[in-house]
């Protein structure tokens, strides 16, 4: 070992979130080999209603999850739990869990300083904030936003946000509200531990939007929408926050007229190719991005080998692709062509119940 080096591995592990009644295992640990493109199950945990959806902080081995539980009207509210992920035996084991929001949650999300958590409630229309503790277990819940109003399509009587992103440079936190066809746009003030709201961007009548992706280097980011199948391109001014319609375009090939339902979106680490997810069609769709403008082309649509992918992510490399299939009960590994953007099935898939999260991270072993 040459003088300065260390000594350190790393393994890089796949964590998923699942429908599931408490007395079923609903978060899943799993290893992933990158040279043969295999998934190893190595833990997992019951004792949670509905575990969907999970933030990983990999710097500190620290997983969070949202569930449902009741208050003591046996209402249906959020919850929201901490875990430490012991990465030598591929395990975790519960730190704490609390109450969040007055209605169930779908999305939960961490601010870069790990000062923070939110949980948005389609549900109940609300996002939460609450605070992280110094040993990373989940704090109070210190303020809830209502949002209001509707939009044109009878699914969006009432608001849903569905997830909650932070700029890259963690000044702004962007709320996807379904129901209401904007996106809403908060700052965190930290001294009285608050969201405030800032603006509103409206995306067009009846799309839905859900989820949300920023380009890494260019000032663009992309919202999939779930009611009409599309992707809208945006404008990013990161001084002011503030987002500008740019275009949108179809996940869908031209000659489909089935039902579907978009779901997730990424976008490559160099910020070439966007990618998003058709419940009901079945596959990711890829597009390329045009670096002086933003804008998308579609590259591929690509089957997901399962029903229903209400997720997927990109590993850390970039080289893989990892869809989950609820429906498929099933996680389904492609390799990603990084010259093109375009995936090829490997062949590889792994057994899980009704998967709805997919989160790879590298842990130092």
């Amino acid at each position: 070992m040459e003088m300065g080096e260390t000594n350190v591995s790393e393994q890089l592990f796949v964590f998923t979130g699942s429908y599931s009644e408490a007395d079923e295992p609903g978060i899943g640990v799993y290893t992933f080999d990158e040279e043969s493109g295999q998934l190893t199950k190595t833990g997992e945990m019951g004792g949670f209603k509905n575990p969907t959806f999970l933030n990983v902080d990999a710097g500190r081995r620290l997983l969070y999850a949202i569930s449902e539980t009741v208050n003591e009207e046996g209402a249906r509210i959020g919850e929201a739990a901490a875990f430490a992920i012991d990465a030598g035996r591929g395990t975790i084991r519960l730190l704490n869990r609390k109450p969040t929001t007055a209605a169930t949650t779908c999305h939960i999300q961490r601010d870069a300083d790990n000062r923070y958590l939110t949980v948005t409630s389609y549900h109940g229309g609300m996002v939460g904030l609450l605070r992280l503790e110094e040993d990373g277990s989940v704090g109070e819940l210190t303020d809830v936003r209502q949002h209001s109003g509707s939009s044109v399509r009878p699914a969006q009587d009432r608001p849903h946000p569905h997830s909650s992103f932070y700029s890259p440079d963690g000044r702004y936190l962007f709320v996807q509200d379904l129901g209401l066809d904007q996106i809403v746009t908060y700052s965190v003030d930290q001294d009285r531990h608050a969201l405030v709201r800032l603006e509103e961007t409206n995306i067009h009548g009846g799309a839905g939007p859900r989820h949300m992706a920023f380009h890494p280097a260019a000032p663009y980011a992309y919202v999939i929408n779930e009611l009409d199948s599309s992707v809208t391109a945006l404008a990013y001014d990161s001084a002011s926050g503030s987002l500008r319609v740019l275009d949108t375009v179809s996940t869908l090939p031209a000659d489909y007229n089935g039902d579907n339902g978009c779901a997730e979106i990424a976008i490559s680490k160099d910020g070439r190719f966007v990618y998003g997810s058709n419940r009901g069609h079945d596959s990711i769709v890829v597009f390329a991005t045009d670096p002086d403008s933003g804008l998308l082309r579609t590259v591929q649509h690509i089957p997901t080998e399962g029903g229903h992918p209400r997720h997927f992510a990109l590993t850390p490399s970039g080289n893989h692709l990892i869809a989950a299939n609820r429906d498929g009960n099933n996680l389904v590994v492609f390799e990603v062509d990084r010259d093109n953007g375009r995936l090829r099935f490997t062949g590889q898939m792994a057994e899980a119940s009704k998967p709805v999260c997919v989160i790879p991270a590298y842990l130092t072993l």
